[in-house]
């Protein structure tokens, strides 16, 4: 039974990241026409990256109903937080790709940034383990922060 929280879990998450792929693809190709900051990746690694990420999101949120059964007040914050999260990343893409404000993309990044945290903290509360295969995400997070700033100051 764990499995299919597990695999339900993880196609949610790819499924939010896939269809937000999905709205902006015709718009991607902006990233390889702005002026890069320093350190900015190939367009090919952020599927790959957020991919990984969404699949861990995935994992964590399901170890966090299955360890959390005991538990309902603060897993069901845990799960809100990361359905929060979830909803403002889905969004990021659409400010950034579709709309280019890329200081509306910029501030959106912070809220995500800070729900990802509390998510953190909150799945920490219920499973350490689904808080720290989480824990790239917010590097990334960040990174992708420094990149979306230097974009906006640099076009």
């Amino acid at each position: 039974m764990k499995w299919k929280t597990y695999v339900v879990s993880v196609l949610i998450a790819l499924a939010v990241g896939g269809l937000s792929a999905l709205i902006t693809s015709g718009n991607m190709m902006i990233y390889d026409e702005l002026v890069q900051p320093p350190l900015a990746p190939p367009a090919i690694l952020f599927p790959i990256v957020w991919t990984i990420l969404y699949v861990a999101m995935g994992i964590g949120a399901a170890r966090v109903c299955i360890e959390g059964k005991g538990m309902r007040v603060i897993t069901t914050e845990a799960i809100k937080t990361y359905a929060a999260q979830l909803v403002v990343n889905f969004f990021w893409s659409i400010i950034f790709f579709n709309f280019r404000a890329f200081l509306a993309a910029f501030l959106w990044l912070i809220l995500l940034w800070v729900l990802i945290l509390v998510m953190l903290v909150r799945f920490a509360k219920v499973d350490n383990l689904a808080a720290i295969i989480n824990i790239p995400y917010l590097v990334w997070v960040t990174f992708a922060g420094y990149l979306n700033f230097m974009i906006y100051i640099l076009n």
